[in-house]
């Protein structure tokens, strides 16, 4: 086997080249705000969540409750089409709808992430056997468990709380961005502003 070389100038000049962009502030930043808004953690009080979410929402997302399987918002999931689910406390994109599955356990299943960065896997005991918890990497919000006897082709089965969700359709998705192109959505019976010539 050939030993790999590495080229000492090429490293320093690398290091020197990030080091140079970090001070200038010239390194390439996300054009999209959206984007950019993904890599910042979202921290809150427990008063501030609380003004933001349903008791509900609060007691799955916040409090790592589990809604009753097969209730309202399964069957309105169930019905979702073309789209994709949010994180219900920091809107971060999780899962997209043509990875949505029925897995008869009355709960919105998927068998992949959107992104494996926008989850953390944390292995959790609570009910006195090991499961895989499946938390909003932004956020830290609560979304369900992950297990092994998913469909192909991830063999996975993110069983999601709907309460920890929000569907976003694509045709809401595509008006959104219209309205950020055109400077964001007008308010109901506002009328532009006249100039004063």
């Amino acid at each position: 086997m050939p030993a790999i070389q590495f080229d000492a100038k090429t490293e320093t000049d690398d290091a020197e080249s990030e080091a140079s962009e970090a001070k200038t502030g010239a390194k390439d930043k996300k054009s999209d705000d959206d984007e950019a808004d993904d890599t910042k953690k979202v921290v809150k009080t427990d008063a501030e969540w609380r003004k933001i979410l349903t008791p509900m929402q609060l007691k799955v997302a916040r409090k790592k409750g589990t809604e009753p399987a097969f209730g309202p918002a399964y069957a309105k999931f169930k019905k979702e089409g073309e789209g994709t689910y949010q994180c219900v406390c920091c809107g971060q994109t999780l899962f997209k709808s043509d990875t949505k599955f029925d897995s008869g356990t009355g709960w919105p299943s998927f068998y992949q992430a959107i992104d494996e960065k926008k989850i953390r896997r944390i292995d959790d005991t609570s009910d006195g056997m090991l499961r895989i918890e499946v938390e909003c990497s932004r956020c830290d919000g609560h979304l369900g468990h992950v297990f092994s006897d998913g469909p192909r082709p991830t063999g996975e089965r993110f069983c999601m709380n709907y309460a920890s969700l929000k569907f976003v359709s694509k045709k809401d998705a595509e008006k959104g961005t219209k309205d950020k192109d055109a400077g964001g959505p007008k308010a109901k019976g506002s009328k532009p502003k006249e100039s004063k010539d």
